[in-house]
């Protein structure tokens, strides 16, 4: 999944959110060295825009622009009981018209267990439930993973944008999904 970071952000505050067994809480610089072997790892970090960072410092810089006042918001996945971030949320209002941006990330230890789910359903929610109509995503057209999950919680292709990013790995293409916030409540999962 592409982090959301190339198109206007509005500012916003992560208020904390609760799952069964998550806790996402807004995401801090201080979160670096726990999210370090994450965003170091290059097959996880494929179709980021930036690739793998290098060193922990390179993280916490990185943490220090999502986590900006006037970022957009993002909120640490951390498990119930463990305040060790090992992944995040973001949404980043589009147009200011009730369209929102999400990107998420998910520790490799952390796979496979629907935590992503979770987590993505948690935001979701609460973006819908403040207004929002519409979130969709932007994901590397390789990226499987990201893309079976977008259309698992019920995003729909919307379009293929070819040439789209620029990144460490060349220009990429882009899939486009879409989810309304009718189409979330009639599918229950408001």
């Amino acid at each position: 999944m592409r982090q959301p970071g190339r198109r206007p952000r509005r500012a916003g505050v992560s208020p904390v959110l609760r799952t069964r067994r998550l806790r996402l809480r807004p995401l801090v610089e201080g979160d670096a060295p726990a999210l370090h072997p994450m965003l170091a790892d290059a097959e996880l970090m494929a179709y980021s825009a930036d690739g793998p960072l290098g060193s922990v410092d390179d993280v916490r810089i990185y943490l220090a622009e999502e986590a900006a006042p006037g970022n957009q918001r993002t909120w640490a996945i951390t498990r119930t009981g463990d305040d060790r971030a090992i992944g995040w949320v973001s949404g980043s209002d589009a147009d200011g018209a009730g369209v929102t941006e999400i990107g998420f990330i998910l520790a490799r230890e952390a796979w496979g267990r629907g935590i992503a789910r979770e987590a993505v359903s948690a935001v979701i929610d609460r973006l819908f439930a403040e207004g929002r109509k519409r979130v969709f995503a932007d994901a590397d057209t390789e990226n499987t993973a990201s893309i079976l999950l977008l259309e698992r919680l019920g995003f729909r292709r919307e379009r293929l944008l070819r040439d789209e990013w620029e990144t460490h790995l060349g220009l990429r293409d882009s899939l486009i999904y879409g989810l309304c916030a009718d189409s979330w409540q009639a599918a229950g999962r408001a």
